[in-house]
């Protein structure tokens, strides 16, 4: 009988430890600016402000990308919410990070989010752009 109530009483004390969520890892700096331009590009996305979707795009991607292109992932109905998701981003190089991302369209009643990857530069001090689109 002793066996088994300390062994309950194990059990009751070892759940809640084992569900103690672990602290993320801390990031630097960079990370959190290269974060809010991903969040502010795509913010941009989801209200189709085309003008300030293309000012956060790196001089390297605005020559490299069609117009046409840009029209086609900035511009759709906007009678029909659209949302995104940002995952856990990563350092690529020094001032380089990727950040992985869902897109979402209210096109049909169930729908399947656009997964890709958003890569963000340091071009200056503080300075950010997009340099990979989805």
């Amino acid at each position: 009988m002793r066996t088994l109530v300390a062994s309950l009483l194990l059990v009751i004390f070892a759940v809640p430890s084992s569900a103690k969520s672990r602290t993320a890892p801390p990031v630097d700096p960079d990370y959190v600016y290269a974060l809010a331009t991903a969040n502010h590009f795509l913010h941009a996305w989801q209200t189709q402000d085309q003008e300030t979707a293309i000012l956060l795009l790196s001089d390297r991607l605005k020559q490299r990308t069609s117009e046409s292109s840009l029209d086609a992932l900035l511009s759709s109905n906007i009678s029909k919410p659209q949302s995104f998701e940002i995952g856990r981003g990563k350092r690529l190089a020094p001032g380089r990070y990727q950040f992985p991302i869902a897109l979402f369209q209210a096109k049909t009643r169930w729908t399947h989010p656009q997964t890709a990857a958003l890569v963000v530069v340091k071009n200056g001090n503080n300075d950010w752009a997009i340099d990979r689109l989805p």
